[in-house]
């Protein structure tokens, strides 16, 4: 099973005095690269809510987001009348007293004129956030789980069409063997000298053996099998998966730069096709 590194998760907590809007959005990642944007308040449990988020997600680029809304008669900005007063008194000797309601409206915007108490964070209201938090994790990883799914389908899919190509570069062989024994005959004839029979069988074995492809053939359906075996465990490992395409791609290189036959380079062309597309996907997987 595999899990991709795609996801959103949202949860909406709905207090007696206050509405809560978590949000959860992941991309993809080599490493986990977590953003929070959460509340002054809330900043003492920041720690404790990047733990809980890091232990489900694993990796990924997150961006956390905790949103207050009060929506009850809770307030937190009060004014700070004794120095709102002297602010009073000092403008009015120089400003018309008169116009003592101007003379407030600039004495509120002077410094210190209003102060933010800073509210205490309710444990029981902790306890509802990290509720909605995971309430949120568990919509990302469903999210994740969704993704997962599909392009798990299209990676067998993908091997699958590697596996074909590969039964029919294996087909062919014989077909290309013959052909660079025939080109290297040709090669030697149209030099109109005598060649010795024998030492012309010994290179003709040492140039068929630099073209053979045996071992490459065998390692890249044991590499397609063990991708296969690999997406079908429990747990999702996309680097895993990701140094197995590279062996892969090894061994269809190889084959491409061995084959020096048309045939067989379009195939690989094809085959090459196919993995490209497996490994931009794989960037995305967890």
């Amino acid at each position: 099973m595999i899990k991709s590194m795609t996801g959103f998760g949202k949860s909406i907590l709905q207090l007696p005095t206050k509405k809560i809007t978590i949000e959860v959005k992941s991309l993809n990642s080599k490493n986990l690269d977590l953003n929070a944007r959460i509340p002054s308040q809330y900043r003492e449990k920041e720690l404790e809510m990047r733990k809980t988020i890091a232990k489900t997600l694993v990796r990924g680029k997150v961006d956390f987001s905790l949103y207050v809304e009060v929506t009850g008669e809770e307030n937190s900005t009060k004014i700070n009348k004794d120095i709102l007063m002297d602010y009073v008194k000092q403008l009015e000797s120089i400003h018309n007293p008169g116009d003592r309601l101007e003379i407030i409206k600039m004495a509120v915007r002077m410094p210190d004129a209003l102060k933010t108490e800073r509210a205490e964070i309710d444990e029981e209201e902790f306890v509802a956030i990290t509720k909605g938090l995971n309430d949120a994790l568990d919509a990302i990883e469903s999210y994740r789980n969704d993704e997962g799914k599909a392009l798990e389908k299209d990676f067998k899919i993908r091997i699958e069409n590697i596996g074909e190509l590969l039964q029919k570069v294996i087909k062919i062989d014989p077909e290309r063997m013959e052909s660079v024994r025939e080109r290297l005959h040709k090669a030697v004839s149209e030099l109109k000298e005598q060649v010795d029979e024998n030492r012309f069988e010994q290179e003709l074995v040492y140039y068929l053996e630099k073209f053979d492809i045996t071992e490459e053939k065998v390692r890249l359906a044991n590499h397609l099998e063990y991708f296969t075996t690999t997406i079908n465990t429990k747990d999702s490992n996309g680097k895993k998966l990701g140094f197995i395409t590279q062996e892969i791609g090894r061994e269809i290189n190889t084959i491409g730069s061995k084959s020096n036959y048309a045939p067989m380079q379009q195939l690989v062309v094809q085959m090459k096709d196919e993995l490209e597309k497996i490994k931009e996907q794989l960037l995305n997987i967890l």
